[in-house]
């Protein structure tokens, strides 16, 4: 098992290529950036399904790698200095493999922060107003009788594809011509919205022109569908 064999997880999730970045994961919204990122990059990895259905990232195999208990994780068996490196954290991964490969982020120093900018966006808005939006439409939640916590989450899903929508105004990706870290970091979560939370009318997405190409544009691309898939539940 090489290197690997120092790490709990892969007693658990064995790997069966230890030369390979090893992804714990499942296609969700956050589960997709890693494999999208992947897939783009072109790095060769291991994926292993974590099915958070089965409270399996709360596992002490799991934990030991990312003890807050979510996916994605991963471990490259080529990280700096040719040693293991660990990493949990969605958009922490993201950076490291852009990092790593000189792919999907800027050399120049202002416009890298410029795109980490947005991908903290993503992190710190779109992600959990989005999956709130989710939970009280689809979920438990849409079972509430007080409908305000809803009518909140839409409001500001709204406004965040508002400003989503403004910054793609005149160009094709966040970061203009260049596809970037945060296109990869955003889609899966925009996509989400409108399909498995089942929100497309409530946000009204549709009047936010900019976006919706965009994400057609971004779902085009043969890495990410093949990344949307990656690991799912069979």
């Amino acid at each position: 098992m090489s290197q690997l064999s120092r790490f709990p997880i892969a007693t658990r999730w064995p790997p069966r290529h230890p030369d390979r970045i090893q992804l714990y994961s499942l296609n969700t919204p956050n589960g997709v950036k890693a494999s999208i990122m992947l897939e783009e990059t072109g790095l060769a990895y291991e994926p292993h399904l974590v099915d958070i259905m089965k409270d399996e990232s709360h596992t002490p195999e799991f934990l030991s790698l990312n003890p807050n208990g979510k996916i994605p994780a991963i471990i490259d068996p080529d990280g700096p200095g040719g040693e293991p490196l660990a990493l949990f954290e969605s958009g922490a991964i993201l950076l490291y493999l852009a990092d790593k490969t000189g792919q999907f982020i800027p050399a120049d120093a202002a416009r890298r922060w410029e795109t980490i900018q947005w991908v903290f966006f993503q992190m710190a808005s779109i992600g959990p107003m989005f999956g709130q939006l989710g939970y009280f439409n689809k979920f438990a939640g849409k079972d509430i009788a007080d409908k305000r916590p809803l009518e909140r989450y839409v409001n500001e899903s709204r406004r965040l594809l508002g400003v989503l929508d403004g910054r793609l105004d005149g160009r094709d990706w966040i970061m203009g011509d260049d596809y970037s870290i945060a296109d990869i970091a955003t889609l899966g979560w925009v996509n989400n919205l409108i399909t498995f939370y089942e929100a497309r009318d409530i946000v009204q997405y549709d009047s936010f022109g900019n976006v919706v190409a965009w994400l057609e544009r971004g779902l085009a691309r043969p890495a990410v569908q093949r990344g949307l898939m990656i690991p799912r539940r069979g």
